[in-house]
């Protein structure tokens, strides 16, 4: 049954490899070069995602080259000031980078950049929190991400208290440190909220911001019915953020509504899936241009829904009149800019 697709460990959900594996496909495009910018690594209810797991779905078939770790609180100390906990994330990240560097997982520079999680309230007083996680990392450190998204509605999951959390005074100083060191910011927010990205790329015209997960429409709770309106709304907003030329776009993450009819007893292949992301990616691409989109794994999440293979093989099928150059930006290019890579 299709409710199988996710087994159940101490209630969290977790990839079902068998049911992922009923649809097999080879990579398209197998020599065009991919960093990933959005995956992460954990111990979730006891099931692993470390290393020699995230390895073996880059070894799917696909050229991925490097990949950025994104914060997910993960290995954070147990003890010790609050404000330092997080940085147990930093250096478990030093380490899993060190695995990859060995050779002994494949020849993708695995973590080869991260951003972590600083409590941004700090304000000003958040800069000696930034210079140790630069300095725990290795030199892999390039920024924090700030979870803000909130709803009014009880239906949606908050992970913010309040509603404008992004733009209150003591977070808006601390990026403006942020981007006084050439730190980036990642966001991650619903799309009724994006208008507080257009105040913060106001504000710091010298930041670098990294919006995620497509901007988050929300196709559930209260919004579930009223998919036309939420994506009119979620233009107009998308549209308000890309004329702020600092702002850059993760684009993945997105629900697969699935047709009427569809078996889902089996996974939804590669061209199923970018015909469901389809509409919204080619918005984004459009709006924003090649240089600031790139396209993100968001690994573990998205092996609940699609493979790694097939992931990859829809954003190509998205992405397949593209020009060689405009691909490069999308697969690799923006994602070097953004999180300030090395040339491949």
């Amino acid at each position: 049954m299709a409710a199988q697709r996710e087994k159940k460990t101490m209630g969290q959900s977790v990839p079902d490899e068998a049911w992922l594996a009923q649809v097999v496909e080879e990579a398209l495009e197998p020599d065009l070069p991919i960093v990933d910018p959005h995956h992460h690594l954990w111990v979730r209810s006891g099931a692993a995602y470390l290393v020699p797991e995230f390895a073996a779905d880059l070894a799917s078939g696909h050229n991925v080259v490097s990949t950025v770790y994104a914060q997910c609180h993960s290995m954070y100390r147990q003890d010790g000031p609050a404000e330092l906990r997080s940085l147990g994330e930093t250096e478990f990240v030093a380490g899993c980078a060190a695995m990859g560097a060995s050779g002994a997982f494949g020849a993708a520079r695995i973590c080869e950049a991260m951003f972590g999680e600083v409590d941004l309230t700090h304000g000003e007083r958040a800069r000696p929190l930034f210079e140790q996680h630069l300095e725990r990392s290795g030199g892999r450190f390039r920024g924090v991400r700030y979870s803000t998204a909130w709803d009014a509605s009880e239906r949606i999951n908050n992970v913010a208290p309040r509603q404008h959390q992004l733009v209150e005074p003591e977070v808006l100083a601390a990026a403006g440190v942020l981007a006084d060191m050439g730190l980036s910011l990642d966001c991650w927010l619903y799309h009724p909220q994006l208008d507080d990205i257009c105040t913060l790329a106001a504000q710091h015209p010298g930041l670098t911001i990294i919006l995620n997960h497509t901007g988050v429409p929300i196709l559930g709770g209260p919004y579930r019915d009223k998919r036309g309106q939420v994506f009119e709304d979620w233009k107009q907003g998308m549209a308000a953020v890309a004329a702020h030329p600092n702002v850059y776009l993760k684009l993945g993450a997105l629900p697969i509504l699935r047709a009427a009819g569809a078996d889902r007893s089996i996974p939804p292949g590669s061209a199923e899936v970018a015909a469901a992301w389809k509409p919204w990616m080619d918005y984004c691409i459009e709006t924003f241009g090649p240089a600031r989109c790139m396209f993100e794994s968001n690994f573990p999440v998205q092996k609940l829904w699609s493979s790694y293979a097939v992931t990859w093989n829809a954003f190509k099928r998205i992405a397949a009149g593209a020009s060689a150059g405009e691909k490069q930006a999308l697969f690799e290019g923006a994602a070097r800019a953004a999180y300030r890579l090395p040339s491949g």
